[in-house]
């Protein structure tokens, strides 16, 4: 359920062309934000701010690569341009987790993944950070990481690098960033059902109704909605005093694991 939490706000979500990116930008747009879709992705996510737009809300498409400095900076820049400002983001852009072991990993995948995972995601703090610092009034971030940054998955090696290193920056802009009166928090997903989920369970050759009892005490997948309801309250004034943390939403998985 919506309500008008982020009422007169600017939000940039990237990755918003699917999944739990467009799920995110499609509530905060409810939410009374006004949303920049970022995703390298042209047609969809242009279809998702589109689609906000008819229902509605306020909302832009802009492209972007995230594993590009120059892109990200101009992303920052074209949500000024557009709305004047900018209050909080969402750093949800991701690749699909990578296959295989340490001893025999695709060298071009890793680069790849790493370009997007984890320095798409600082090169998106950095540009977002420096604007919510020039405009002197804070602000509030939310990284998506993931619960393999804390209990690692088998042949993921990359994307478990990965996410953890996203809780690991994540903890030093808060840091950083407090006197500034702008927050920094991360939220880790457990097993959701987004398209990225379901090709991976293909890829791996995974059985979803038993791999969703393997990753969550309540015996299924989330909806995209539960993650962006967190990202919401983290990026609301109802979190005010929360920053620094990472908030699992993930069924049990990582604090009780499943007995399955």
């Amino acid at each position: 359920m919506a309500y008008p939490v982020l009422e007169g706000k600017v939000a940039i979500v990237t990755g918003a062309g699917q999944g739990m990116g467009e799920v995110t930008a499609r509530l905060f747009a409810a939410s009374g934000a006004k949303v920049v879709v970022a995703d390298f992705n042209r047609e969809t996510g242009s279809k998702v701010a589109e689609e906000i737009v008819a229902d509605g809300g306020d909302a832009t498409f802009v492209y972007v690569d995230i594993s590009k400095s120059a892109e990200v900076e101009a992303m920052v820049a074209k949500t000024v341009e557009t709305y004047g400002r900018l209050d909080v983001a969402v750093n949800n852009a991701a690749l699909t987790p990578d296959q295989g072991l340490i001893s025999d990993f695709d060298e071009d995948y890793y680069d790849r993944l790493m370009s997007i995972d984890l320095k798409g995601t600082a090169l998106c703090l950095k540009y977002e950070l420096r604007q919510l610092i020039a405009q002197g009034d804070g602000g509030s971030i939310v990284n998506i990481s993931s619960v393999s940054g804390f209990r690692p998955q088998m042949t993921t090696f990359a994307y478990t690098a990965a996410k953890a290193g996203v809780v690991g920056m994540t903890k030093t802009a808060a840091m950083e960033n407090g006197p500034h009166d702008i927050r920094v928090n991360a939220v880790a997903p457990g097993a959701i059902d987004t398209p990225m989920l379901r090709n991976a369970l293909t890829q791996f050759g995974l059985d979803p109704e038993r791999y969703a009892l393997q990753m969550s005490n309540l015996g299924r997948f989330a909806q995209p909605s539960e993650v962006a309801e967190a990202s919401l309250w983290l990026c609301s004034d109802a979190s005010s005093y929360v920053t620094g943390t990472t908030l699992h939403v993930d069924g049990g998985f990582v604090d009780a694991p499943p007995l399955v």
